[in-house]
């Protein structure tokens, strides 16, 4: 997951928490908009933050070339 699907997710969860769109009959009667948007928002908003640090530590991250070469 990456920042972007982290965004898509915490958009489609503040739109089902404002109630913006109505979910049909069908799946309203199975599943609360109001909870699935506030799950939507957490989970986008881990999503940012974990790629965000998963970013700052590829960053930070040194590679080391060691040469060997023979005594003679």
């Amino acid at each position: 997951m990456g920042i972007g699907l982290g965004i898509i997710l915490l958009v489609l969860g503040l739109i089902l928490v404002t109630g913006a769109v109505d979910l049909p009959a069908s799946i309203d009667d199975v599943v609360a908009g109001n909870t699935l948007g506030w799950i939507l928002v957490v989970v986008g908003a881990l999503a940012i933050v974990l790629a965000l640090v998963m970013n700052q530590q590829r960053t930070r991250t040194t590679h080391v070339e060691e040469r060997r070469t023979d005594g003679l």
